[in-house]
């Protein structure tokens, strides 16, 4: 199977990893204005699905180094399997819950909540898990992440005049959803192999680590898209049938922005073997950035604002740059 040689290689496929999960939500933009979120989403979880068997039987299986897909498949232990699976449910979860959060209370109180402690969250875990590079760094570059994501919030926030009123319920599923999100990656990391370059009897190998994930994430959407199909959030609820009537455009954008996110989730994985979880986790929670990109820049979102607000977004640009940079800069 295919594996990095390098922590350089391993930092470019982090980076990589935030313009894929800063950038598949972009697809939805590009499906039918009448494709409704829920039908969307079915289509995303089938493109993960898709992209983590091709890189399975290609990537994961070709090559001088470790076992190919079918073959650790078979010799994998249930426990790590079990595990690996669970965390693609978490992740699920966590997605529609936040989803649901930004609904309630808005992008300005729902995501700096959500993935501030996700970000958070998740570094510390996977450090405890894998204590890889110098964490005065880490941490460091975690802290100035989370400012970006605040001051981006605030900018949000006057931008749109949002009140201070904030829901209840809202603020407590961002919590939930930014919890979740933190746990998904150790888990797959926990049924990985250690050493991507020492084959561990039992532990799966990134690739099929992927493709048991993105299992656990398709599956469990008949259980959590269902229900939000039946009980939307917003608007009329919707059924399969509609789903059936969708045109190639819908659900193609759809299988796209799933092979986008998961070109990002398997590049993450592959880099955290050079990098630590730590680190590629951190360093690809910068997808932040990206979508602040995309809001500023191609979608004008905050066209004719005031100067205090630019002010904001310039702040959190640099609070961005500086702590994906000490990320960078703790395993030199």
């Amino acid at each position: 199977m295919f594996i990095l040689e390098s922590y350089s290689l391993a930092v470019f496929f982090c980076v990589i990893t935030m313009l894929c999960w800063g950038s598949w939500a972009n697809t939805q933009k590009l499906a039918e204005k009448s494709w409704r979120f829920e039908l969307f989403y079915w289509d995303y979880v089938i493109g993960i699905l898709v992209l983590a068997v091709l890189f399975a039987f290609t990537l994961g299986s070709n090559g001088e180094q470790g076992r190919s897909f079918l073959t650790d498949l078979h010799q994998a232990d249930r426990f790590n399997i079990r595990v690996v699976f669970i965390g693609g449910i978490i992740f699920n979860l966590a997605n529609i819950l936040l989803i649901a959060a930004i609904s309630m209370t808005g992008m300005a109180v729902a995501f700096p909540v959500g993935i501030g402690i996700a970000l958070i969250w998740g570094v510390i875990d996977n450090y405890m898990r894998v204590p890889t590079g110098n964490p005065i760094w880490i941490f460091s570059g975690v802290i100035l992440i989370a400012i970006g994501i605040i001051v981006n919030a605030l900018a949000y926030k006057r931008l749109s005049g949002i009140e201070q009123k904030v829901s209840s319920k809202g603020l407590i599923i961002s919590v939930i959803a930014g919890i979740l999100m933190a746990q998904f990656y150790g888990f797959v990391v926990e049924g990985m192999i250690k050493n991507f370059s020492v084959q561990e009897t039992g532990k799966l190998t990134p690739y099929s680590a992927i493709v048991i994930f993105s299992t656990g994430i398709l599956l469990s959407n008949f259980l959590f898209n269902t229900i939000l199909m039946r009980k939307p959030i917003q608007g009329r609820a919707v059924s399969y049938a509609e789903y059936f009537k969708g045109n190639f455009r819908s659900h193609l954008t759809g299988i796209l922005g799933g092979i986008i996110w998961c070109i990002g989730m398997s590049l993450s994985i592959l880099a955290s073997d050079k990098a630590g979880p730590a680190i590629s986790y951190g360093l690809g929670q910068g997808a932040v950035l990206v979508a602040a990109i995309w809001g500023v820049f191609i979608w004008k979102e905050f066209k004719d604002s005031s100067k205090a607000i630019i002010t904001l977004i310039y702040i959190m640009f640099v609070c961005f740059f500086a702590g994906l940079s000490l990320l960078v800069y703790s395993k030199l």
